[in-house]
Protein backbone atom coordinates (compact mmCIF):
# COMPACT_ATOMS: atom_id res chain seq x y z
CA UNK A 1 0.00 0.00 0.00
CA UNK A 2 1.33 3.43 -0.99
CA UNK A 3 -0.14 6.91 -0.52
CA UNK A 4 1.03 9.55 -2.97
CA UNK A 5 0.29 13.21 -3.58
CA UNK A 6 -1.47 14.13 -6.84
CA UNK A 7 0.18 17.29 -8.20
CA UNK A 8 -1.69 17.79 -11.47
CA UNK A 9 -4.76 16.66 -13.40
CA UNK A 10 -6.72 15.95 -10.20
CA UNK A 11 -9.91 15.66 -12.25
CA UNK A 12 -8.65 12.33 -13.63
CA UNK A 13 -9.99 10.97 -10.33
CA UNK A 14 -13.42 12.59 -10.72
CA UNK A 15 -15.32 9.29 -10.63
CA UNK A 16 -13.86 8.54 -7.19
CA UNK A 17 -14.34 12.13 -5.97
CA UNK A 18 -18.01 11.96 -6.94
CA UNK A 19 -18.53 9.00 -4.59
CA UNK A 20 -18.02 11.38 -1.65
CA UNK A 21 -19.42 14.59 -3.16
CA UNK A 22 -21.92 13.89 -5.89
CA UNK A 23 -22.10 17.36 -7.45
CA UNK A 24 -19.11 18.30 -9.61
CA UNK A 25 -19.43 22.08 -9.17
CA UNK A 26 -19.14 21.58 -5.39
CA UNK A 27 -15.91 19.61 -5.93
CA UNK A 28 -14.65 22.43 -8.16
CA UNK A 29 -14.89 24.82 -5.19
CA UNK A 30 -12.02 23.09 -3.37
CA UNK A 31 -10.21 20.71 -5.70
CA UNK A 32 -7.56 23.02 -7.15
CA UNK A 33 -6.80 24.80 -3.88
CA UNK A 34 -6.67 21.49 -2.04
CA UNK A 35 -3.96 18.90 -1.65
CA UNK A 36 -4.99 15.53 -3.05
CA UNK A 37 -3.68 12.11 -2.11
CA UNK A 38 -4.45 8.70 -3.60
CA UNK A 39 -3.98 5.36 -1.91
CA UNK A 40 -2.68 2.66 -4.22
CA UNK A 41 -2.80 -1.03 -3.46
CA UNK A 42 -2.65 -2.89 -6.76
CA UNK A 43 -4.47 0.09 -8.32
CA UNK A 44 -6.04 3.23 -6.89
CA UNK A 45 -8.34 2.21 -4.04
CA UNK A 46 -9.06 5.54 -2.31
CA UNK A 47 -8.48 9.30 -2.42
CA UNK A 48 -8.74 12.35 -0.22
CA UNK A 49 -8.49 16.13 -0.56
CA UNK A 50 -7.52 18.49 2.28
CA UNK A 51 -7.56 22.30 2.42
CA UNK A 52 -6.04 24.90 4.72
CA UNK A 53 -8.99 26.72 6.32
CA UNK A 54 -6.84 29.12 8.38
CA UNK A 55 -6.45 29.41 12.15
CA UNK A 56 -4.58 26.10 12.27
CA UNK A 57 -7.47 24.08 10.79
CA UNK A 58 -6.93 21.54 8.03
CA UNK A 59 -10.19 20.37 6.48
CA UNK A 60 -10.82 16.98 4.92
CA UNK A 61 -13.04 18.04 2.01
CA UNK A 62 -13.35 14.70 0.27
CA UNK A 63 -12.48 11.11 1.09
CA UNK A 64 -13.68 8.16 -0.95
CA UNK A 65 -12.93 4.46 -1.24
CA UNK A 66 -13.80 2.35 -4.26
CA UNK A 67 -17.10 0.60 -3.44
CA UNK A 68 -15.63 -2.91 -3.71
CA UNK A 69 -12.78 -1.90 -1.36
CA UNK A 70 -14.84 -0.35 1.42
CA UNK A 71 -14.51 -1.80 4.90
CA UNK A 72 -10.90 -2.89 4.29
CA UNK A 73 -9.21 -0.06 6.22
CA UNK A 74 -8.29 2.19 3.29
CA UNK A 75 -10.26 5.20 4.57
CA UNK A 76 -8.76 4.87 8.04
CA UNK A 77 -5.29 4.49 6.50
CA UNK A 78 -5.75 7.80 4.67
CA UNK A 79 -6.87 9.56 7.86
CA UNK A 80 -3.95 8.07 9.82
CA UNK A 81 -1.62 9.31 7.06
CA UNK A 82 -3.09 12.83 7.28
CA UNK A 83 -2.68 12.86 11.06
CA UNK A 84 0.97 11.76 10.78
CA UNK A 85 1.70 14.17 7.93
CA UNK A 86 0.08 17.30 9.36
CA UNK A 87 0.60 16.99 13.14
CA UNK A 88 2.75 19.95 14.15
CA UNK A 89 1.65 21.98 11.11
CA UNK A 90 -2.02 22.33 12.11
CA UNK A 91 -3.88 22.20 15.41
CA UNK A 92 -7.00 20.40 14.16
CA UNK A 93 -8.22 18.20 11.34
CA UNK A 94 -11.90 18.80 10.62
CA UNK A 95 -14.42 17.19 8.32
CA UNK A 96 -17.92 18.21 7.33
CA UNK A 97 -20.42 15.49 6.51
CA UNK A 98 -24.09 14.68 6.49
CA UNK A 99 -25.72 13.36 9.64
CA UNK A 100 -25.65 9.79 8.39
CA UNK A 101 -25.52 6.47 10.21
CA UNK A 102 -22.61 5.38 8.00
CA UNK A 103 -20.30 8.40 8.10
CA UNK A 104 -20.54 9.81 11.64
CA UNK A 105 -19.56 6.49 13.35
CA UNK A 106 -16.65 6.08 10.90
CA UNK A 107 -15.20 9.50 11.75
CA UNK A 108 -15.79 8.98 15.47
CA UNK A 109 -13.90 5.68 15.26
CA UNK A 110 -11.01 7.65 13.73
CA UNK A 111 -10.84 10.00 16.72
CA UNK A 112 -13.08 12.83 15.53
CA UNK A 113 -15.65 14.49 17.81
CA UNK A 114 -18.68 16.57 16.87
CA UNK A 115 -17.76 20.26 16.76
CA UNK A 116 -20.51 22.35 15.14
CA UNK A 117 -23.43 22.25 12.70
CA UNK A 118 -24.26 24.27 9.58
CA UNK A 119 -28.04 24.27 9.21
CA UNK A 120 -29.55 23.50 5.79
CA UNK A 121 -26.15 23.17 4.09
CA UNK A 122 -27.19 20.37 1.74
CA UNK A 123 -30.56 21.88 0.85
CA UNK A 124 -29.02 25.34 0.28
CA UNK A 125 -25.95 24.31 -1.74
CA UNK A 126 -26.94 21.31 -3.84
CA UNK A 127 -29.24 21.41 -6.84
CA UNK A 128 -30.91 18.11 -5.90
CA UNK A 129 -31.69 16.17 -2.72
CA UNK A 130 -28.75 14.20 -1.32
CA UNK A 131 -29.43 10.86 0.35
CA UNK A 132 -27.09 8.65 2.32
CA UNK A 133 -28.26 5.24 3.54
CA UNK A 134 -31.78 6.31 2.58
CA UNK A 135 -31.60 9.37 4.82
CA UNK A 136 -32.06 12.83 3.24
CA UNK A 137 -29.13 15.08 4.19
CA UNK A 138 -30.03 18.58 5.37
CA UNK A 139 -27.46 19.91 7.86
CA UNK A 140 -23.67 19.68 7.62
CA UNK A 141 -22.14 18.18 10.75
CA UNK A 142 -18.57 19.26 11.42
CA UNK A 143 -16.30 16.98 13.40
CA UNK A 144 -12.77 17.76 14.55
CA UNK A 145 -9.75 15.82 15.68
CA UNK A 146 -6.94 17.52 17.56
CA UNK A 147 -3.58 17.21 15.84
Amino acid sequence: MEIRKVEKDKKQHLELLLLADEQEDMIDRYLERGTMYVLEDDGIRAECVVTDEGDGVLELKNIAVQPDCQGKGYGKALIDFLVRTYTGQYTALQVGTGDSPSTIPFYESCGFRRHHLVKNFFTDHYDHPIYECGVPLVDMVYLQRVL
